[in-house]
């Protein structure tokens, strides 16, 4: 941003004075222009941690902290408690334990005795430490060969000289080119360079939440006065990433609903009882909910962006289905777009017969498509006569063009690019967006992410189904499982094996055959099961080797198919049409069927290496079984006696709410991958755990959709938020 629009923008404000002007400018200046910042550290500093400017650097957030409050002394160090000791360095030894295994030993002393510090694989030490250097070490104490030492613990070197008895001292992260001390005094002079800056953060919503100035908290994170400096700074900072994240979200739905006009769609109260009566099933009352605000949405004087977030088998398809026929029988188009055939195929089985009866012409467009047929559609629907359209990544084609379309969903959002929705949204200018998703997803990463959309959910599926009960086998145990699988053939029901890889080498030697007494127990540990390798050296299930074994040896007298995703799509659809239609009793499958896949007399599901698995993806792969009126089995193989997999896998037994499931899967792996298709890849939130922060997400929401009321802030106060807003969004294109 240019220094002349960043200064017109603050003297919009009364009172700015020079030296507050100059303050918040140098926060958006080049990192060179700190103190101690030379052309190569610049240059590094850019290489190694993509800092540019002063801002950058100041947003370089510590690691963590050592407490040296809480210092301990060498003789005083509790064995197997965690401490921190301030010592002086007396020798540093290096020793090549086997190739590619180093240690480190730092011999460090005090007033009152000797501390060893064990260092695996870092060499380095010998040259950032040597003989006489003061430094703070914290770790865990053991006791070995006569001696008190501490495994890897953290060694940080202070200045000859400086007092850290007392004080926090912040840990910094760094760069070979760069030591923590470094970048600890040229963040110093960082802040004495923006000390003073403008806060774009209005006064009240400082004074609401009692929270730091800007300033306040860049000096509390990078030096504290204590720990719960260190707090409210963090505190501070991630309501202003919250909130310019919410903004950036709704300011961006705000001006999409300003370029077009609106359709005004109704759905009258006979219509929508000619859609209920074509239901299978009563609507949940998440389902009337949702119904309702999609409607209300659609009959409103501005475009409608809602996203509907259902957990597995809760019936998002069929409250689509209204806003469909919302869209049709009030004179206009619709196109329903979904990632894979095998899901466009099932909304012509689900949704089909519910259009019929509204007497909507309907069609699907997908790339195995005939092309005559696909010629005919895409005329048909060019002129109006098809007012329905489902369709794959086909309906991105340049010349699919819509009549009149009013109306777009996107089933399974997340599984295309936000180029991919943005080609499909510009077919039907100022119409309607209705997003879904079938993987629960918590409501403070739903606002995290989808802030400037409004929001329905779905928790609980229609009462017509049988529901499941989930069991975690160990692999030796795992003849439970396919005895439940036999057992349910037997009944005439079917059943799903789920393997993590293809395996395309089928196995070629006789030592598989099965035995002539088909009533035999099965010794399933004995049977030599299609195993390959990963890159670590730990066994994974293949799918094909896998089928071969069901057909020789578990289930003879069954029909077994294979189904993963380097199959042709016409191969694909073929095998889950023979499922559907009951002439495959056995589907081993990769995680294809994922989402979509809708057989209500499967009601067995192995899923083999779960472990492989994240939480909501297996919550995803067991809600295909259970979606009839019979009740489904999942049984959950591993290999792993790890316990945090079996922590992870114990939780799908507890609970059938995705929500939590989900909301737990993310507070193992925090939301590393929430923004994962943002097109410019690295996450806005630096501090901000989406389970913990809840209570933020919400305040940060509700103030980024407050500051358009006319009565909320003053021009000035609005001004300099959409400028700061402007800033971060430079920044994060350049």
């Amino acid at each position: 941003m240019s220094g002349n629009r960043k200064s017109d923008s603050l003297k919009a404000v009364r009172g700015a004075s020079p030296d507050r002007l100059h303050a918040t400018l140098a926060l958006d200046a080049p990192v060179s222009s700190v103190k101690q910042v030379s052309p190569a550290r610049a240059q590094a500093l850019a290489c190694a941690m993509g800092i540019g400017t002063v801002r950058d650097l100041l947003q370089c957030y510590p690691l963590r902290y050592v407490d040296m409050s809480k210092v301990v002394t060498a003789q005083s160090a509790q064995i197997g408690a965690q401490c921190t000791l301030a010592a002086q360095v007396y020798e540093v030894k290096i020793k090549r334990i086997r190739p590619k295994l180093t240690l480190t030993e730092v011999s460090l002393v005090d007033d009152t005795g000797l501390v060893i510090a064990s260092c695996f694989n870092q060499p380095w030490l010998s040259e950032k430490i040597v003989k006489g250097d003061s430094v703070v070490v914290s770790g865990k104490v053991e006791f070995s060969y006569g001696y008190k030492r501490m495994t890897n613990p953290l060694i940080e070197k202070h200045e000859p000289g400086e007092e850290v008895q007392g004080k926090i001292l912040p840990i910094h992260p760094a760069t070979s080119k760069i030591s923590r001390a470094m970048m600890k005094r040229i963040v110093g002079n960082a802040l004495q360079q923006v000390q003073g800056a403008y806060d774009p953060l209005p006064l009240k919503f400082r004074r609401k939440y009692r929270l730091y100035s800007r300033f306040e908290a860049f000096r509390g994170i990078h030096s504290p006065l204590s720990l719960e400096d260190s707090i409210q700074a963090r505190r501070r900072l991630r309501y202003e990433e919250l909130f310019y994240l919410e903004l950036e979200l709704v300011d961006r739905e705000r001006k999409r609903a300003l370029q077009h006009a609106p359709f005004r769609q109704v759905l009258s109260d006979g219509d929508m009882n000619r859609v209920k009566a074509c239901l299978p099933f009563s609507l949940t009352e998440d389902q009337e909910a949702a119904v309702g605000d999609i409607l209300a949405k659609m009959a409103e004087g501005y475009p409608m962006n809602h996203l509907l977030l259902g957990d597995v088998g809760t019936g998002k398809t069929v409250v689509a289905a209204f806003a469909l026929v919302c869209a049709a029988l009030s004179g206009h188009q619709a196109m329903l777009m979904g990632p894979t055939e095998v899901l466009v195929s099932q909304y012509g089985i689900s949704l089909g017969p519910i259009l019929d009866a509204c007497n909507v012409p309907w069609s699907t467009l997908m790339g195995q498509t005939p092309r005559e047929e696909k010629e005919a559609v895409i005329a048909q629907f060019a002129c109006g006569d098809i007012k329905i359209l489902f369709g794959t990544h086909a309906l991105l084609q340049d010349n699919v063009v819509a009549h009149d379309c009013s109306l777009v969903c996107i089933d399974e959002q997340q599984r295309f690019g936000v180029e991919q929705r943005q080609t499909l949204i510009a077919k039907a200018p100022g119409a309607d967006i209705l997003s879904m998703t079938a993987t629960p997803i918590p409501r403070s990463l739903a606002l995290a992410r989808y802030g400037g959309l409004s929001l329905s959910y779905l928790h609980r599926p229609p009462a017509k189904q049988g529901g499941r009960i989930t069991k975690v086998c160990h692999f030796s145990e795992e003849g439970i499982a396919y005895d439940a699988l036999r057992a349910a053939l037997s009944r005439g029901e079917q059943a799903y094996v789920i393997c993590p890889l293809i395996g395309l080498q089928l196995p070629t030697d006789k030592s598989t055959a099965r035995d002539e007494d088909d009533d035999a127990p099965i010794e399933y540990a004995a049977i030599e099961w299609g195993l390959e390798h990963d890159a670590i050296g730990d066994t994974l299930s293949a799918a094909t080797k896998h089928a071969e074994i069901l057909r020789s040896q578990v289930a003879p007298q069954a029909s077994v198919a294979l189904l993963h995703g380097k199959m042709a799509p016409r191969e694909k659809n073929e095998v889950m049409s023979r499922f559907r239609d009951g002439d495959i009793d056995v589907l081993v499958s990769t995680t294809v069927v994922e989402v979509g896949v809708d057989v209500p007399n499967a009601t067995v599901m192995i899923i083999e290496d779960a472990d492989r698995f994240g939480l909501a993806q297996l919550h995803q792969l067991r809600g295909r079984v259970g979606r009839g009126a019979l009740p489904g089995q999942v049984f959950l193989v591993s290999r792993s006696r790890a316990p945090e997999a079996l922590e992870r896998l114990s939780a799908m037994e507890k609970t059938e709410d995705g929500f939590a499931l989900s909301e737990m899967d993310l507070s193992l792996r925090r939301e590393g991958d929430i923004f994962g298709d943002r097109q410019h890849g690295a996450s806005p939130l630096k501090l901000v755990n989406v389970v913990r922060d809840k209570a933020v997400i919400e305040a940060a929401y509700r103030d980024a959709r407050s500051i358009f009321q006319a009565d909320a802030l003053t021009d000035d106060e609005r001004a300099i938020i959409m400028q700061e807003l402007q800033t971060i969004q430079e920044m994060r294109n350049r």
